[in-house]
């Protein structure tokens, strides 16, 4: 038992680093976003007591984050590179108000050193890793090079690019399949699956054509094709100070053309022992590149429980919410924090993984033609609710979703005590969400969670192809379709003005079918509903 006086004592230090965090804490950040990932960024702006200021484009002049925030400035037209990321736009807006920091969000400038490097030029701070961090992983051939200088366990390959006589020479050596990626990288482009020797040149020749369109670099490397594997991210935090630790991982092996689909924490297959082997190689990775803030390092994870380094998101991560649940911890208030000067006001051995939490990217996609984009008015939004369910969300009823960037609409999040009863929640809260006047996803998750392999996590990354080649399941019939018209109904009804006189209709059931709208047409959706 701690003295009177050294009790007090304590109690001052901690009131005094309390109040010089405060005179630390920003007063007013900016957000060079838009959509979810910006409105979850005011949030936590909001909450924290700093102002938040919102950029824009013409076409997303009636968007959500610019209702939520304190400020909102325009940038430019819809073209990303004449708004989103045009730097000295949002450098000048940053100015204009006063902003002493910048949140990059995740996607447009979120990777960029050249913007990292202009924040701090301009005398704001950019919330997130250095700029030397983010080109050292930025470039897939450069942090290859690091983690092998670093002992982190690769997949067998180049560690830098290659032309096309090289790759011809060290393909049969490391043996097919391979896969050709480009070295600036990601969400699959500029990357080819190459089973033979006789598929290598072209296959380079449009990895590379693909990458010089999309990242203005053809670089590209080679990579021994791990069949079969997950794909198991490890969420690492660092402050400014050296303290790093991991958050647990994340199991992404949901995915369609390298893209995460659904997102999972913990993984099934990850205990104790790999856990803290695969953690402790993330936290090395990161020291070695001199990392701070949040970031992501991503492993492929073979049959044996093998993992290999596969590349650092220097960035939040579109599915940080599961990781979130399943610590306690707000990721987006720790990135503040730690770009204050703050540090991490906790060890590796205070994180503790509670439950189990589930993600679903909702998309404005039709996913039974192609996933082709399906822009439009939302004419009709309910939101699912109820114990563990989060919806994080860029969208309201009336909003219209433009063409110009990507579809997501938001993330379906939840958390439960245990795996299967995650599933079950995650199933009930996609019954509660209705989406009308765009195609969207939300049919796919319900496949993906009533397959027998997903429920039992026997999953890798080429789990949704081969649902998606299957045939879908009958329509719903029986008992199962009356629920869906059950819920479908109830819908209908809430939105359909005054209630229905119950012993009124029930008089009428002996007549012929004189139904009000609502139901025949809740009878309806539920016998057509995948």
């Amino acid at each position: 038992m701690l003295h009177p006086l050294d009790e007090l004592a304590a109690r001052s230090q901690r009131l005094a680093a309390l109040f010089y965090n405060r005179l630390l804490m920003f007063r007013k950040i900016l957000i060079a976003n838009r959509g979810e990932i910006a409105v979850r960024v005011i949030r936590a702006c909001r909450e924290m007591g700093i102002a938040s200021v919102a950029v824009f484009s013409d076409v997303d002049r009636a968007s959500l984050h610019v209702s939520l925030a304190d400020e909102a400035y325009p940038i430019g037209p819809a073209a990303a590179a004449e708004s989103y990321l045009n730097i000295p736009k949002i450098l000048d807006v940053a100015g204009r108000s006063g902003a002493q920091a910048i949140h990059p969000g995740y996607g447009f400038l979120s990777e960029n050193p050249r913007f990292a490097r202009a924040c701090t030029q301009a005398g704001i701070k950019f919330i997130g890793p250095p700029a030397s961090a983010m080109e050292l992983m930025g470039s897939k051939t450069r942090a290859r090079q690091a983690m092998q200088a670093a002992a982190v366990p690769m997949v067998p390959g180049s560690a830098r690019g290659l032309s096309l006589a090289e790759a011809q020479e060290l393909a049969p050596r490391i043996g097919f399949p391979v896969m050709i990626k480009a070295a600036a990288g990601g969400g699959g482009k500029g990357m080819r699956l190459v089973g033979s020797a006789s598929e290598l040149k072209s296959a380079f020749e449009t990895a590379q054509s693909e990458a010089r369109r999309a990242f203005n670099d053809d670089e590209v490397y080679l990579e021994k094709f791990i069949e079969n594997p997950r794909h198991i991210e490890i969420q690492v935090l660092g402050d400014e100070h050296g303290n790093l630790v991991y958050l647990g991982e994340r199991e992404c092996s949901i995915q369609r053309r390298h893209q995460k689909v659904v997102e999972e924490a913990p993984s099934a297959v990850v205990d104790e022992d790999l856990r803290k082997r695969m953690g402790s190689v993330a936290v090395q990775a990161a020291r070695s590149a001199g990392y701070c803030n949040a970031g992501t390092v991503e492993f492929l994870v073979d049959r044996k429980h093998n993992f290999y380094f596969l590349e650092m998101n220097t960035r939040l991560q579109v599915e940080h919410p599961v990781t979130e649940l399943v610590t306690g911890l707000d990721l987006v208030q720790m990135q503040l924090r730690i770009a204050a000067g703050e540090n991490l006001p906790f060890g590796q051995e205070e994180v503790k993984l509670r439950g189990h939490a589930i993600e679903c990217r909702v998309y404005a996609e039709d996913a039974d033609n192609n996933f082709f984009p399906s822009p439009g008015k939302i004419a009709r939004l309910v939101r699912p609710s109820g114990p563990g369910v989060r919806e994080d969300s860029g969208v309201y009823e009336g909003w219209t979703v433009p063409l110009d960037y990507d579809p997501m609409l938001s993330k379906l999040i939840v958390h439960a005590p245990s795996r299967a009863s995650a599933i079950a929640r995650m199933r009930r809260a996609l019954d509660e969400y209705f989406i009308d006047g765009i195609k969207t996803n939300l049919p796919l998750f319900r496949r993906i969670l009533d397959h027998p392999d997903f429920q039992s996590a026997s999953i890798d990354t080429g789990f949704l192809d081969r649902l998606l080649s299957s045939r879908p399941p009958a329509k719903a019939t029986g008992n199962g379709a009356l629920e869906i018209a059950a819920i479908s109904a109830a819908f209908f009804a809430a939105t359909a003005g005054p209630p229905v006189n119950v012993s009124n209709r029930r008089r009428q059931t002996d007549q012929p079918d004189r139904s009000s709208a609502w139901k025949r047409a809740g009878r309806l959706e539920g016998t057509e509903r995948p």
